[in-house]
């Protein structure tokens, strides 16, 4: 038998996030490759957060264990509220602290390195090497299954990657259990879903940033395995789901993929997608998306409109397609092959504000853009800056709505055109870069919060998570989650909230308790 520790660190990439409240992909496939490889393996999975209030006990379990496997890895670093990614010298030290234990390191850190916050070189998996037995540099779970089958590290491809799903699908959904051992499983633990591997524009190199294009071709998962996963995890008790880990959903099976860089979306394939998950979770609580391609809402519309009304149709309200324009100067996208314009893009916006800018009946929009800006990119100058200020001006002249605008320096990766590059035009361009960010959070935010939340909304189904300075701090379960500050709020409450006043990024609320009627 074998008992194996996995502590998470945390996952956040271009796509997929693993951040508390949600749960990637990592663990639960690294559970379900142990589990396939023993059935009568002992797991015991924890959270960095909960290893680091625990380390005690926790070291006691580890020093009997067979196998200590630490995942993690921030490759887009942000913000999170509900969790703190694993650190650098916590990667390093950890395993030197156990003597029996085979240590693994898997997860973005082990491939791609890792990150604190943008704006810097990222720290390369070869700085970590030494404190571990096994670096998986390819697929964790594939890698980590063949070691028990094989009981040798000598006898293991740590670079081993599939080229399709079968094996993984198994894992997915054996692995799904260990969802009961982590610490929001009742409350709004949201599962990460994966639908495929890589990026379609992976034919051109990809932004020039960006790891997905480095996965290689597109590589999708099929309905029927998806809604196995996602029945496996709802028996378990998840009522949130994210279809997030893949680089555009609209390209889901799309025709064209890995012949043309924007394939042309395939609406009968995404609505059996969706509905077929609502057959597997029939009361779910949260369905919701990620990332999607500007380019393919532009250059697609028809079809793209399609497809966004079925998601419309099965999802819920307050979803989220993440869009990476990055720049809105021509010539940063020439030179990062970013493969939009602006004017594009404010095309797509609209097209998405048409079909989903209605309210839903938890209060937020049905579907909303969100922006992706990344600073310190080849060929920016101080006009890059004017123009994407002019970009978020035009938003607001147009009377269009975003979701949120996400704003990060970008974080050189080693494998990606800008390693060679570094950090260097960010740290030149400090000061204009701090002076956008203060323009967009100080004017724009507020003033899109002001549009997208007017005081007197009612925002249902929000979780007190935490207390920032003073205040109990409530979100809703999903994609972007917007964060809302409330006057009183027991942590691990679920309350619904009205909303009185805004802040750059986030709301003023009051919990709201409908009056009974008296001999009601």
């Amino acid at each position: 038998m074998t008992t194996a520790v996995i502590i998470d660190g945390y996952t956040d990439e271009p796509a997929g996030l693993g951040v508390p409240p949600y749960i990637d992909v990592y663990p639960r496939y690294i559970a379900g490759a142990i589990w396939h490889a023993d059935k009568t393996a002992k797991l015991y999975y924890f959270t960095i957060d909960t290893y680091r209030l625990n380390e005690e006990k926790i070291s006691r379990l580890i020093t009997k264990a067979d196998l200590l496997i630490v995942s993690g890895g921030v490759v887009v670093p942000g913000r999170y509220i509900g969790g703190a990614p694993i650190t650098p010298q916590e990667i390093i030290s950890i395993p030197k602290k156990f003597e029996k234990p085979l240590k693994i390191l898997c997860g973005p850190v082990a491939r791609f390195g890792t990150a604190i916050r943008g704006g810097r070189r990222a720290i390369q998996p070869k700085d970590l090497d030494e404190s571990y037995d096994l670096v998986v540099r390819g697929d964790p779970a594939h890698v980590i299954y063949d070691l028990l089958k094989e009981k040798s590290v000598e006898r293991v491809n740590p670079y081993k990657i599939p080229h399709e799903y079968s094996l993984t699908n198994v894992f997915a959904v054996k692995g799904a259990r260990i969802v009961l051992q982590h610490p929001n499983i009742g409350f709004n633990l949201t599962a990460e879903i994966e639908t495929f591997r890589g990026c379609p524009r992976w034919l051109t190199g990809g932004c020039s940033f960006c790891i997905e294009p480095r996965l290689g071709r597109v590589v999708w998962r099929d309905q029927d395995a998806i809604a196995s996963e996602v029945r496996a995890l709802y028996e378990y008790g998840v009522r949130a789901f994210r279809l997030g880990r893949q680089s555009d959903i609209l390209s889901y099976k799309a025709k064209g993929v890995n012949e043309v860089e924007f394939p042309e979306p395939n609406p009968e394939e995404i609505e059996k997608l969706f509905r077929m998950i609502r057959q597997a979770a029939p009361s779910l609580e949260t369905l919701h998306i990620d990332n999607v391609n500007p380019m393919t809402v532009a250059l697609h519309e028809e079809k793209a409109e399609k497809v966004l009304k079925v998601i419309v149709k099965y999802h819920t309200p307050g979803d989220v397609a993440a869009f990476g324009l990055e720049s809105s100067d021509p010539v940063v996208s020439r030179e990062n092959n970013l493969g939009n314009d602006s004017e594009s893009v404010l095309r797509a916006i609209e097209i998405i504000n048409r079909v989903g800018r209605r309210r839903g009946w938890n209060g937020m929009p049905e579907l909303l853009p969100g922006v992706n800006f990344v600073l310190g990119l080849r060929g920016e100058t101080r006009r890059t800056f004017e123009l994407n200020k002019e970009f978020l001006e035009e938003v607001l002249r147009r009377d269009l709505m975003l979701r949120r605008v996400n704003i990060r320096e970008v974080l050189p990766l080693p494998g990606t055109p800008m390693w060679s590059i570094g950090d260097r035009i960010a740290k030149r361009h400090k000061k204009y870069i701090l002076s956008f960010k203060r323009w967009v959070r100080e004017y724009f935010d507020v003033e899109m919060m002001k549009k997208l939340f007017p005081k007197g909304t009612l925002i249902r189904r929000c979780y007190v998570e935490t207390v920032v300075e003073g205040k109990p701090v409530a979100r809703p379960t999903g994609s972007y989650p917007v964060t809302i500050f409330l006057d009183s709020g027991k942590i691990g409450s679920r309350v619904d909230c009205i909303v009185h006043g805004w802040k750059a990024r986030s709301l003023l609320g009051t919990r709201w308790a409908p009056r009974r009627v008296q001999g009601a």
